[in-house]
């Protein structure tokens, strides 16, 4: 409908009437079409509820979370561990087979 009204010799208000729709609303789809409201749907992408979005985002927030909290526990593991290691004498020693 929109590309309709870019015809020539067309007008939104003929275009509304021809297809039963207020003229104002194809206004505001033109509107859309020039601010690239309608992009994601034409270039054939997949639309989803912004309420699947934004539980996404936070489970998406919950992970980024706990991957920082297990990446502090193993650098404070290695720490100790290096600490463990150096106050016995310098860390593990190889028996020579000799």
């Amino acid at each position: 409908m929109v590309e309709e009204t870019f015809e020539p010799g067309m007008t939104v208000s003929l275009v509304a009437r021809r297809h039963g729709v207020a003229p104002n609303q194809l206004f505001t789809w033109r509107r859309l079409v020039a601010q690239g409201g309608l992009t994601a749907a034409g270039s054939g992408e997949e639309v989803v509820p912004a309420s699947d979005y934004r539980a996404l985002q936070s489970q998406v927030r919950e992970l980024h979370r706990l991957l920082g909290k297990k990446t502090l526990e193993t650098e404070i593991l290695k720490e100790a561990l290096e600490h463990a290691m150096g106050s016995k004498g310098g860390g593990p020693t190889v028996a020579s087979g000799t």
